[in-house]
């Protein structure tokens, strides 16, 4: 059978909640066979801390062992902790590297060599609009997804002649866990945001993206319809950055 008939492989971080269930959700609607991982346990997914090199391998060996291949992976997973110059060290933005850099790039060429070898892959990489403009206190969180975004360029330049497509896509605000201040309360729901964003127009659409409207652009550059943009990073922030 031709491989573009074939049902798509696919191995996804984060599936817990957030962007990476919606990823989940649309890639298996879409038909692929998707093998989650997440920090947290439960049902559907395996459960692997990505900080850690061994566990990294686990997760593409059981990957592979379940799928036959991998033709698609997606890195979703990501954490947050306040860094800011002054009053953080080497330790703290290592712990955030861990998963937001280190990760994303380890398993990246993991799969190489399964992509490589059916000639065709599709990767990408949920980064975020902290790649391109910072605020005080996110130092590390800053300097993760900048990396992420020239690793998937490096990336999407060792895969091309295998028929490797590589992209990130960067978010702007969005409604997820990570968007939940100390009090439960979500950071769009505040007054300060309404005042700072919405108000001013500093966010033109006025109003955070929810999950699954970054998940249709991750749906369309994972796909083989798309065959023709790599290197590239989509942002999705509704106009925020077009702002100064």
């Amino acid at each position: 059978m031709s491989h573009l008939n074939q049902q798509l492989r696919t191995l996804v971080t984060g599936v817990a909640s957030g962007i990476g269930r919606s990823v989940a959700e649309a890639l298996r609607n879409r038909g692929d066979a998707v093998f989650g991982v997440d920090y947290q346990a439960g049902d559907g997914w395996l459960q692997a801390d990505l900080s850690v090199p061994s566990e990294r391998e686990r997760v593409v060996k059981s990957a592979l062992d379940e799928l036959g291949a991998i033709d698609v992976l997606v890195n979703v997973a990501g954490i947050y902790r306040s860094t800011p110059f002054g009053d953080s060290s080497l330790k703290d933005w290592q712990s955030v590297w861990a998963v937001n850099l280190e990760a994303p790039i380890d398993l990246m060429s993991q799969v190489f060599d399964s992509m490589k070898s059916q000639g065709f892959g599709r990767v990408v990489n949920i980064t975020s609009v902290h790649a391109k403009v910072s605020r005080q206190d996110a130092l590390a969180y800053d300097v993760g997804k900048a990396g992420v975004e020239a690793a998937t360029r490096s990336f999407a330049l060792a895969g091309a002649e295998f028929g490797i497509l590589a992209n990130a896509v960067a978010p702007g605000f969005v409604r997820t866990q990570m968007s939940l201040l100390e009090n439960g309360i979500d950071e769009a729901d505040t007054e300060e945001f309404r005042k700072q964003y919405v108000e001013t127009g500093r966010l033109p659409l006025r109003r955070a993206s929810k999950p699954e409207e970054i998940a249709e652009s991750v749906l369309w550059l994972s796909g083989r319809t798309n065959t023709y943009i790599t290197g590239q990073t989509i942002t999705i922030d509704g106009g925020l950055t077009a702002t100064f």
